[in-house]
């Protein structure tokens, strides 16, 4: 019996870990184990490999090594970010300015935040997603603190003007936070030429291991740590670094660095503008939601009219095609995304969609199984929404847009 090769379209949630991280990093958990404030040999060996390490994550966008506080994850750099400035703001300018569009990980702190005394302001998007300049500046005054939009969506790929935005915060006298995890690796960052204040970025989005990422912290930021009972990243962020994943996390920056230098790093933007043209030969009346605005091609939010978003993502499941209906990190929400919502879509639309995200290793014969799996499971899903008895036999897997209540 063979079995069936999975087509893996859901990098955006996360990505294979590089066989040469994998064995950058074995060896850190078996004979070269060590603890980087330890004084003595074994010690000395662990902080060289986070200082290269360092290096390697500060070289892959602009930064100096020392501005890199590493963390578990980008949802807590994000926090890091966001609690940690605020913490130190004086007291007549604590506003936080955030888009509709961010990770949850901003936007659920930033309520939080609101809850504990913050003002927070949130700025709204076009039709495509992106952060009109204008809008940003119309709501910037004294007493902002920290301005903070993404580099690139996380659903839909939409790259925001990231200079532009960053240079009317400093002009209000406040700072920009700038969620990268989903830039990085993908398209070049230089946090100096950007004017990025604060820099979130993850390894496991480009192909290095989960439980390592960091947040960039140009000099002269002040920031509070979250957590505190060591001198560990500065005193920024208490505890024993996870040395192998941050080795790996290291190494992939490394990796990913050159991809960008060699141009193998855009192969996943072209193979996403190809799966896009397959998927509108099989379905003509597919949207691409923020096709009119700038966006990274490997990062595909596509809407099937007529059809269930996660009852597209199960028979593509099925058929050995992974892919998602948005966010990994709100995946067990039941309503629609607020992306899309933001983005002046219904929740009928928003639950119509599906999020293809390709890795450059995705191959075109890649692309066209996958783009006849979505004609075959069209096929059937409308069938199935006009045969009762048989939609409530799969037990609802074939819900039609709409359909939920």
């Amino acid at each position: 019996m063979t079995t069936r090769r999975e087509i893996y379209l859901d990098h955006a949630a996360t990505t294979p870990v590089a066989p040469e991280v994998v064995a950058a990093m074995v060896p850190l958990m078996e004979g070269r184990f060590g603890n980087p404030s330890s004084v003595h040999r074994r010690g000395d060996e662990a902080r060289d490999v986070l200082a290269a390490a360092r290096a390697q994550v500060a070289s892959l966008v602009g930064a100096l090594p020392e501005e890199v506080v590493f963390t578990g994850s980008g949802s807590e750099a994000n926090n890091l970010a966001l609690r940690g400035l605020l913490a130190g703001a004086p007291l007549k300018r604590r506003r936080l300015v955030v888009s509709a569009v961010e990770h949850p990980s901003v936007l659920e702190t930033a309520r939080d935040l609101e809850a504990s005394g913050f003002p927070v302001t949130i700025v709204p998007v076009d039709a495509n997603g992106v952060v009109d300049p204008a809008r940003l500046a119309a709501v910037l005054s004294d007493d902002v603190a920290l301005v903070s939009v993404m580099w690139v969506n996380n659903e839909t790929g939409t790259i925001q003007p990231v200079a532009q935005l960053a240079e009317l915060a400093h002009r209000a006298g406040a700072r920009f936070h700038c969620d990268a995890v989903q830039a990085a690796g993908k398209l070049p960052i230089d946090v100096t030429a950007a004017g990025v204040d604060l820099l979130t970025i993850a390894g496991h989005k480009f192909n290095g291991p989960l439980g390592a990422a960091a947040l960039i912290v140009r000099r002269r930021v002040r920031l509070a740590p979250l957590i505190t009972g060591g001198h560990q990243e500065r005193s920024r962020r208490a505890g024993t670094e996870n040395l192998p994943a941050i080795a790996g996390f290291g190494l992939a920056c490394a990796r990913a660095a050159m991809r960008l230098a060699d141009g193998r790093a855009a192969a996943a933007a072209a193979m996403g503008e190809r799966l896009w043209a397959r998927l509108q030969a099989a379905a003509p009346n597919a949207k691409l939601h923020g096709a009119n605005g700038p966006r990274l091609g490997s990062i595909l939010s596509v809407e099937f009219p007529g059809v269930e978003g996660e009852a597209m993502l199960h028979e593509l499941d099925a058929r050995g095609i992974t892919v998602s209906t948005g966010s990994a990190c709100s995946a067990a929400s039941p309503g629609p995304s607020p992306v899309l919502l933001a983005m002046g879509l219904s929740a009928d639309e928003a639950h119509a969609t599906v999020r293809f995200s390709l890795g450059d290793d995705t191959s075109e014969a890649e692309v066209e199984v996958a783009a006849q799996a979505v004609t075959q499971a069209i096929v059937t899903l409308r069938a199935l929404a006009q045969a009762p008895q048989a939609h409530s036999e799969l037990g609802g897997r074939a819900r039609v847009a709409g359909s939920r209540t």
